[in-house]
């Protein structure tokens, strides 16, 4: 019995341990995240593109999250923050596409097509941040995604060298949030060891320049 104890004894503390390595990285994040979130207002001007991040669309629909990082985004570009909305998110499957629902939207607001890029391959936060700077050659950005997701977006970038700030884009309470704000720091670990090692993303493809015209990446006829 008293073996049976250490080992318990042992394993609960490993499992201390762990916990406390986990919410320090986590810490970390939204730490080092924390100069660089502003509130819309205090934003200026000088970006190369506005980066909304995916977050699901079914039926041509964006989700409420998603709508919210839609409305914002359009809102700073309309305020002159940048002159290019960047939309990246998940299309690796023909029927579940997020980024010409996003493009769509924009769109539907009043924006010129060719102001909006779509980034088709945005799996993750950290890809979306590689290909932001190595395919669309972005520098300084402007992120837009919900405020528990935000640091861990500033930090990715950040760290890969690109010139990021964050707004969020907290415009009304979402279901299930302490589920991903409990999420959210497991993810803000597994980045962290992302931007040390730096594996390569799903995929990379040609330089689609942020700077020229966001039809290049349309998709349908």
């Amino acid at each position: 019995m008293k073996k049976v104890s250490k080992v318990l004894l042992i394993l609960c503390l490993l499992a201390a341990a762990g916990g406390v390595l986990l919410l320090c990285g986590s810490a970390r994040v939204r730490a080092q995240a924390k100069p660089y979130i502003h509130a819309p207002e205090a934003v200026g001007e000088g970006y190369d593109c506005i980066l909304v991040l995916g977050c699901g669309a079914r039926g041509g629909v964006p989700s409420p999250m998603l709508e919210d990082r839609l409305l914002r985004g359009i809102e700073l570009y309309e305020a002159g923050a940048a002159p290019k909305l960047l939309m990246s998110g998940d299309h690796g499957q023909k029927e579940y596409d997020e980024v010409n629902v996003m493009k769509d939207f924009a769109i539907g607001q009043g924006v010129p097509s060719s102001d909006v890029f779509m980034d088709h391959a945005g799996f993750s936060t950290y890809e979306s941040m590689v290909r932001a700077q190595q395919v669309f050659q972005a520098q300084r950005v402007l992120i837009v995604t919900q405020g528990y997701h935000l640091p861990r977006a500033i930090y990715d970038a950040r760290r890969l060298g690109l010139e990021a700030d964050g707004v969020a884009a907290d415009l009304r309470p979402y279901m299930g949030q302490t589920f991903r704000n409990l999420r959210e720091i497991l993810a803000r670990d597994k980045d962290i060891l992302w931007t040390l090692f730096r594996p390569a993303p799903t995929y990379l493809g040609e330089a689609i320049p942020i700077s020229g015209d966001g039809d290049r990446t349309n998709d349908r006829v």
